[in-house]
């Protein structure tokens, strides 16, 4: 934690073996060492024992490698492509605790992994995913950098001049900092005051100018419904609503649900009707073993059917343990975690991240096995 937390410290990515790469990228891990020992692929470095080890980069090269030269090229470049719109999903529940920021980064960095250009946005004032890449957001945010900077009504700058690069190839983030928490309280003046352009269209506009760099944008949104949350869904093609299957966190999201429905109504009536490609639900932090979980699992199931994911997020001690030196599942040495224990939440996270993949792809009118 002292490494992590050092005042200058960087983050940076580790390497990944040839079995990560076989699976990120669908080659099969003979087919990878052929393509190498022909010289198709770049050379990388090995380890004492002569194992290849990737960079992030290194599997974006192989990727379009693969994608001008192997079979079925387009597969192995899964983003947009002509016509495509850029996909905006928001994050979204009413009670803290929900997963939404564990979610959103595993997200952001599966797909980046996965050969997608992401731009993950951090509506929460509590910046805990601008921690979670290495930041210290109360001391280099404390005056400028954040989205409220491209959202604010006095001067807002354009969002190019907000985002950051980060350690992971294909990702990059807009910060946030407790400045956000103005935004609220500047809307209000600003509704009263009739200023332009709303707080219905402030993040969609400032997306424009970005929106041909990215094919994904993963936003995670304070856990409360007011303007700052508003903004992000009004900016949203699609939503994730992560839901803890307990009597508690189901009876929140159901005055969520309830809420946000009657604000999007009165909106809808205002502006325009809000098209959403998708809404779908996550269930987060399950614990297969916990009976009147799995039971709470099976309510949600009947009542929204195939709107909630069939994989669900488990509760792992590999995220908790992960997240104590700002990291995540991804980000870990496998030689850091048991590997029973690595493998078990992996499946679930990838499970997730492959499952709402394939409705990203749908909305762009691409049918997936």
């Amino acid at each position: 934690m002292r490494n992590s937390f050092q005042p200058e410290s960087r983050k940076t990515l580790r390497k990944f073996h040839p079995s990560e790469v076989s699976e990120l990228t669908g080659i099969s891990m003979s087919n990878l060492r052929t393509r190498h020992q022909e010289g198709d692929f770049p050379d990388v470095e090995t380890d004492s024992r002569g194992r290849r080890l990737y960079t992030a980069e290194e599997i974006d090269q192989i990727r379009h490698v693969m994608a001008r030269t192997g079979r079925n090229g387009e597969a192995y470049l899964p983003g947009r492509r002509e016509n495509d719109n850029l996909q905006v999903i928001s994050i979204v529940n009413f009670k803290g605790g929900s997963s939404k920021t564990t979610s959103a980064i595993h997200l952001a960095q599966r797909y980046a992994l996965r050969g997608y250009r992401v731009l993950a946005i951090d509506m929460d004032p509590q910046a805990s995913l601008t921690t979670m890449f290495g930041y210290r957001p109360e001391i280099e945010f404390a005056e400028s950098g954040t989205i409220y900077d491209a959202l604010k009504y006095e001067d807002p700058v354009p969002l190019s001049q907000v985002v950051r690069e980060t350690y992971f190839h294909n990702l990059d983030l807009a910060p946030a900092g407790l400045l956000l928490s103005e935004y609220e309280t500047e809307t209000a003046y600003a509704l009263q005051h009739k200023l332009d352009p709303p707080f219905t269209q402030r993040l969609a506009i400032a997306l424009d100018e970005i929106e041909e760099n990215y094919d994904l944008v993963i936003i995670d949104c304070p856990p409360q419904l007011g303007f700052t949350t508003m903004t992000a869904l009004l900016a949203s093609t699609g939503l994730l609503i992560t839901v803890v299957p307990s009597m508690l966190d189901v009876a929140s999201m159901a005055q969520f649900l309830e809420m946000a429905g009657e604000t999007v109504q009165s909106l809808e009536e205002a502006t325009g009707p809000i098209d959403w490609k998708f809404l779908k639900f996550l269930i987060a932090r399950y614990e297969p073993t916990d009976v009147p979980q799995s039971q709470m699992g099976g309510f949600l199931r009947s009542i929204l059917l195939d709107q909630v994911l069939n994989t669900p997020m488990l509760k792992s001690t590999a995220i908790s343990d992960a997240g104590m030196t700002q990291q995540t599942i991804y980000e870990l040495e496998p030689s850091q975690v048991v590997k029973k224990t690595l493998d078990r939440i992996l499946e679930s996270v990838n499970g997730v991240a492959d499952e709402f993949e394939k409705t990203i792809q749908h909305a762009w009118g691409r049918e997936t096995d």
